[in-house]
């Protein structure tokens, strides 16, 4: 896409990704970098390129389509690493997230050359392009790459990742943004399986989704959902197109949509470009490109940008065989925006709607609210009428009474699933453990029969040595035996001949 007019984000079409015609010279490409979008302007931090970690802060202006790099003021080397070496301010690395919070960016995570053992939260000051670590306490997380970060209000919610001893994680962490205390959050139900290079998002700020990613040799497309309230893990069916699993993809969230684009699996891109619904998990193909595409790409970033009261998402990076430094644009259809209904009855949600609504008139002082008996609830006008809310309240009430029944069943189902996976898994250690000492004996038989077929190979050997040696023998005995024969008439001759001899001598 060529042009130079600051307006060009309004000839796009919609749905559909665009290449920008960047002006003057591009970052070197990557993946697994990290992204943020502020005022226009895009931020790039870090990546990995041929095995090689990057440490550049590269900005990229929606305006005039330009990058620049963008030059830091670090603060001293304070901390150290776990060999006792200067721990860098800002080291290259990979696999680490970036948010905005205030004036800052703040990095988390991510792998390095450095060892530590705690996650660091490093900041870019966007005023002063000061950058440091900045100090964290309460219960710390463990260091990580790959694991996924979500703003909530002044809250960060971190999901998973991979430790630096390629420990997979499935744990749930809270930093406080506010007093930057970290507290780890005990959740109940079948949690995600560990797993790195996911994407999260909130919804109606109570809901943690979690989508794909992968372990060291699996690859996932489920969808797994945490009620920030409860604290309860579920996984509930996703409508709408199936989709293949994968990991190193992005998201961003707008309104209710949550946009996915690209990810892979190791062998082949994900083409799609996906929306999920939130509010009625609903999963859509928005558009597809080709396999090699620099959007069908693992490691890749993107952002959400506003021009002009246009909503764009802006795409970087990637690698699907060859590293991307492109930007690709994409201008999203507006999409209805529906209330949360991912845990909401239609009878409790009726209900509620008609309390709320009574609630609103109150705050504006035309009502007044009357508590008669326990199950009636009414509302007294100015003009002295009353509107009877009982049954809409007896509805929420039956309501919740089937719903903590349901829950009841489903923990006791739970409960006794849970059970069943314990005795599974003490009978499944049993039999490795059987397995590995009949692998360990049959090592040991393999060694012996080794050493045995040894033997037998050498004795062959000797028996065929005997035979030959056997048959230089009967050679012999025959050549013994035809001497023996030629020397008969020799030994006659001789004994007549000594017999003369003694006679004369007799004689």
């Amino acid at each position: 896409m060529g042009t130079d007019s600051s307006d060009w984000h309004l000839a796009l079409n919609y749905d559909q990704w665009v290449a920008l015609s960047v002006s003057g010279p591009r970052p070197p490409a990557r993946y697994k970098h990290a992204a943020s979008l502020v005022d226009e302007k895009l931020y790039i931090t870090g990546g990995s390129r041929n095995g090689r970690y990057l440490s550049d802060v590269q900005v990229f202006d929606l305006r005039n389509l330009a990058w620049s790099t963008l030059k830091l003021n670090m603060e001293p080397k304070a901390d150290k690493t776990t060999d006792g070496s200067s721990l860098e301010v800002l080291p290259a690395s990979s696999g680490h997230r970036m948010i905005k919070w205030k004036n800052k960016l703040l990095l988390l995570g991510g792998h390095s050359k450095d060892n530590f053992d705690s996650l660091k939260v490093r900041f870019i000051d966007l005023e002063s392009y000061h950058c440091g670590v900045m100090e964290t306490s309460g219960k710390v997380p463990v260091a990580r790459g790959g694991q996924s970060v979500t703003l909530v209000g002044s809250k960060i919610i971190m999901f998973g990742g991979e430790d630096s001893q390629r420990r997979l994680l499935n744990d749930v962490h809270v930093l406080d943004l506010e007093t930057m205390i970290w507290c780890a959050l005990e959740t109940v139900q079948t949690p995600p399986v560990p797993r790195f290079d996911h994407i999260a998002a909130v919804h109606a700020e109570r809901y943690l989704l979690i989508f794909g990613g992968c372990s060291h040799s699996i690859f996932f497309n489920d969808l797994h959902v945490l009620d920030l309230q409860t604290m309860d893990w579920t996984q509930p069916q996703i409508q709408g197109d199936l989709v293949t699993a994968r990991a190193g993809h992005a998201g961003i969230a707008i309104d209710e949509n949550w946009y996915i684009v690209g990810g892979g699996d190791n062998r082949s891109g994900a083409p799609e470009t996906l929306v999920l619904n939130m509010s009625k998990l609903a999963l859509t193909v928005l558009t597809s490109v080709k396999g090699r595409d620099p959007l069908a790409s693992e490691g890749l970033s993107v952002s959400s940008a506003s021009l002009d009261g246009e909503k764009l998402l802006v795409a970087f990076g990637g690698y699907n065989g060859k590293y991307n430094n492109e930007v690709f644009v994409m201008r999203p259809k507006p999409r209805d925006s529906l209330h949360p209904k991912i845990f909401e009855s239609a009878a409790a949600a009726a209900a509620a709607a008609s309390v709320t609504a009574a609630y609103a008139l109150t705050k504006s002082g035309k009502l007044d609210f009357i508590k008669t008996e326990e199950s009636n609830f009414k509302v007294v006008q100015n003009d002295g009428s009353q509107q009877d809310f009982s049954l809409e309240i007896n509805a929420i009430r039956e309501e919740n009474k089937v719903l903590e029944s349901s829950l009841a069943e489903v923990r006791a189902e739970n409960s006794s699933l849970k059970g069943k996976i314990e005795e599974t898994s003490s009978t499944y250690t049993e039999l490795s453990k059987e397995l590995h000492s009949v692998q360990g004996q049959l090592v040991a038989e393999r060694s012996r029969c080794s050493k045995l077929e040894a033997q037998i190979t050498e004795l062959q050997r000797m028996l065929e040595s005997l035979q030959s040696i056997e048959e230089e023998v009967q050679v012999l005995r025959r050549q013994k035996s035809a001497l023996e024969h030629d020397m008969e008439p020799d030994a006659a001759v001789q004994r007549q001949s000594s017999g003369g001899v003694w006679r004369w001598i007799a004689g």
